[in-house]
């Protein structure tokens, strides 16, 4: 089992992502639409529309 290190913490997106984005666009989303810093050190889950990534 993979743990995450202490004050890590871990995030996940809601309903479906848009997987072409590319880690920029990944990034805009977690600043914009979750309103958190992509850059802090923490991190950020997502999956597709047939939920398969």
């Amino acid at each position: 089992m993979m743990l995450p290190v202490n004050g890590v913490r871990v995030y996940l997106a809601l309903g479906a992502t848009d997987m072409r984005k590319s880690i920029d666009g990944l990034s805009i989303l977690v600043s914009r639409q979750m309103q958190l810093d992509p850059f802090a050190g923490h991190l950020f889950g997502f999956c597709n529309r047939s939920r398969t990534i």
